[in-house]
C-alpha cells in the first residue's frame, strides 16, 4: 500500500484552519446533502477529486477492523495557555509547543483540537454525540490525529473552558488571559486505540493521515454537547469504505 504524506503547504493549512473547508461552503451548506454536501465535495474543485476517488478516506466504521493488536501509544500533554477560535464549521483550541504523542516510535507534536457533532467515526454503526480530534504533526510534516469520543454524562472541565471562551460567531484565534488548559483532562484513563491510515475529513480530503481513535469515551454534559451542536451544527462526514486497508482494533 502506497502512503502519501503531506506537503509543507498542506500542513500549514491544517495548522491555520483546522478542517480545510473551502470558503464558499457556508455553515448551512457544507454538510447537508444538497448541491455542496460531502458526497459532492470531489466535484467542487480539481484539488478535491480525492474526496470522491480516494481509497483511504476517513471516517470509517471501526467495527470493520481486520486485525487486533495493542499499538503502543504514549501521551505527553502539558498544560498551556488557552487559545480558542470559532471556525464557523468547528470550534478549535490551539496548543502551545511542547505536547506530543508517540505512536509506535514516531513522535507527533500536538497542534490543535477541533470538534464534530456527532462523532465522525462509528463503532458497529454507533456514533457518539461529540468527538474531539487532536491534530498532531511530526517534524517532517506527517499528520497524526487522535480521536476522542464523548458520551453524555458528567461535565468536562476542560471543555467548559473552551466553550466559555468561544464566540458565538466566526472568529480568529484569541488567547484568554490567565486561563490555562490541560489536554489530559479530555482523555479517558484507558488509552487503547484503533489504528489505521486515512485522510482529512474535509476538503481537500488528503490521504496519509495516521489515525488513532480511542476505543473508550469520556463524558461531557448534555448542556455541553448541546452548546457544541448550537455552535457547529451537524459537521460530520458520512462513513467511507474501508477498502483494502489494515485497521487494527485493541485486544
Amino acid at each position: 500500500m502506497k502512503i502519501r504524506y503531506f506537503s509543507g503547504a498542506l500542513l500549514a493549512a491544517v495548522v491555520a484552519t483546522g478542517p480545510v473547508l473551502a470558503e464558499h461552503h457556508s455553515k448551512s451548506k457544507a454538510y447537508d446533502y444538497g448541491d455542496r454536501g460531502p458526497e459532492l465535495w470531489g466535484q467542487l474543485h480539481g484539488d478535491y477529486a480525492i474526496c470522491e476517488k480516494g481509497d483511504m478516506q476517513t471516517p470509517i466504521d471501526l467495527a470493520y477492523a481486520n486485525a487486533k493488536g495493542n499499538v503502543a501509544l504514549s501521551v505527553d500533554y502539558k498544560t498551556g495557555p488557552l487559545t480558542v477560535s470559532n471556525k464557523g464549521l468547528t470550534v478549535q483550541a490551539d496548543f502551545a509547543a511542547g505536547s506530543s504523542i508517540n505512536s509506535a516510535g514516531t513522535q507527533f507534536n500536538l497542534i490543535q483540537i477541533h470538534f464534530h457533532t456527532p462523532s465522525e467515526h462509528a463503532i458497529s454503526g454507533k456514533r457518539y454525540p461529540l468527538v474531539g480530534h487532536f491534530v498532531h504533526a511530526t517534524e517532517g510534516g506527517k499528520l497524526g490525529v487522535l480521536g476522542v469520543m464523548f458520551e453524555e454524562g458528567a461535565a468536562n472541565a476542560e471543555l467548559a473552558k473552551i466553550l466559555a471562551a468561544t464566540p458565538s460567531s466566526k472568529s480568529g484565534p484569541a488567547t484568554v488571559a490567565g486561563q490555562m488548559i490541560d489536554p489530559n483532562g479530555m482523555l479517558p484513563a484507558d488509552r487503547s486505540i484503533y489504528r489505521y491510515m486515512g485522510s482529512l475529513t474535509t476538503p481537500p480530503c488528503s490521504e496519509g493521515v495516521n489515525w488513532h481513535v480511542l476505543s473508550n469515551p469520556i463524558t461531557a454534559s448534555k448542556a455541553q454537547i448541546e452548546q457544541f451542536e448550537a455552535l457547529m451544527g451537524d459537521n460530520s462526514r458520512p462513513l467511507r469504505a474501508v477498502n483494502n486497508r489494515l485497521v487494527v482494533a485493541p485486544e
